[in-house]
């Protein structure tokens, strides 16, 4: 006889547990006893249950993780409860697949759902979305362009507040206003807009500048103290207002607000503020699609030749940004990719005189826009 064998010749004396089987309301109370090869569970009114060792199930329970709570593999209701820690430790000792899982049933049906939500997610997302977003913007009215403009860019301006405590000024010297205008007609006099233009400069060192549904162009100090002429600068406010032509701010903002109402419907709600700020960096930091790119720029480019004014400072502003991108792919990859605009920059560049064109700015009323933050 082995030593297991004398250890399990006479079994350890039973202790008392409660039985759910799925059947009665109230739990049961039974007597436990455990064998060498099995567990035996006799209830006081009836036959007793044989549940052999290699078939015990550990569930876990949260509401009382220090009892033992057991089931025998292929049974889905019947449910034993143990208190007593030193049995539930001898059980964990001679139960050979106490932790194992069960087979996932229908893991196959299952994997094919899971797949087809994420690809109906993605559809909706990446497909239906924007062409809902495209549809709406040309049904959209100029007011409520206008209002959203109005609210994000406000939005805009506390996100940026790095104190917060006021929302980032906007820079309003008399002179700089003056010559922000007149580039402003300049470049605007043969363009149909579709509203009129909000113009706004931010006191803020971020190098940028973007459009916002209702006719918004703003500009950031930061890009006035990074150029080196003004028609740098009116070369960005035309490829701007190209966006503002084409109400791409609009397609993105419905857009934006379309794909976080499907997230907040699978993972939470997305509403109130959050919403407001979300499309504001969206919006700061636009990546409108390639064609809606190049589409602006070819309407800077166009607009800036209509206005008299040089095209090579479109060259030489997308220049200063594959600069400051370093390695990155850069606006200048994006720009140079179109060849109509490629050809409109060479062939300007080819009459070895920008004498045909005219500065979109005095000296003097170029130092007052690189001013007007002061």
């Amino acid at each position: 006889m082995t030593l297991r064998d004398e250890v399990w010749s006479t079994p350890a004396p039973p202790v008392f547990g409660d039985l759910m089987d799925g059947e009665r309301a109230l739990p049961l109370r039974v007597a436990v006893t455990l064998t060498a090869t099995e567990l035996v569970i006799a209830p006081g009114d009836g036959e007793a249950l044989h549940w052999p060792l290699g078939k015990l199930r550990r569930l876990l329970d949260q509401a009382h993780p220090t009892d033992l709570v057991l089931a025998q593999a292929g049974d889905p209701v019947t449910r034993l409860v143990l208190r007593d820690k030193g049995f539930a430790r001898q059980i964990e000792g001679a139960a050979p697949a106490l932790a194992k899982r069960p087979p996932v049933q229908n893991a196959g049906k299952l994997l094919g759902w899971s797949v087809a939500a994420v690809a109906s997610v993605a559809l909706i997302i990446f497909v239906l979305v924007p062409v809902m977003a495209n549809q709406l913007a040309t049904f959209l009215p100029p007011s409520g362009e206008k209002a959203l403009g109005d609210t994000t860019f406000e939005q805009i301006r506390t996100a940026l507040d790095n104190t917060g405590l006021d929302p980032v000024p906007m820079c309003e010297s008399p002179d700089g206003l003056a010559a922000l205008a007149k580039m402003e007609a300049r470049l605007t006099e043969t363009v149909d807009l579709p509203y009129p233009l909000t113009v706004r400069v931010l006191d803020h060192e971020m190098i940028n500048a973007f459009a916002l549904p209702g006719g918004y162009v703003v500009l950031f100090d930061g890009l006035l103290d990074m150029a080196e002429d003004p028609d740098e600068i009116a070369a960005v406010f035309a490829h701007e207002v190209g966006h503002v032509v084409a109400r791409d701010p609009s397609r993105m903002a419905l857009r934006s607000a379309g794909s976080i109402g499907v997230l907040g419907l699978l993972f939470g709600d997305f509403a109130g503020g959050a919403v407001v700020l979300f499309l504001a960096e969206r919006l700061i930091q636009a990546s409108y699609s390639q064609e809606a790119e190049m589409n602006a720029d070819i309407f800077a480019s166009e607009t800036l030749e209509a206005a008299g004014v040089s095209p090579l400072g479109l060259a030489r502003m997308f220049e200063r940004f594959e600069q400051l991108n370093g390695d990155q792919p850069s606006l200048l990859d994006h720009f140079m990719a179109h060849p109509d605009l490629v050809s409109r920059i060479e062939r300007a560049e080819a009459s070895g005189s920008e004498a045909e064109y005219t500065p979109s700015l005095t000296d003097a009323e170029w130092q007052a826009l690189k001013t007007i933050c002061d």
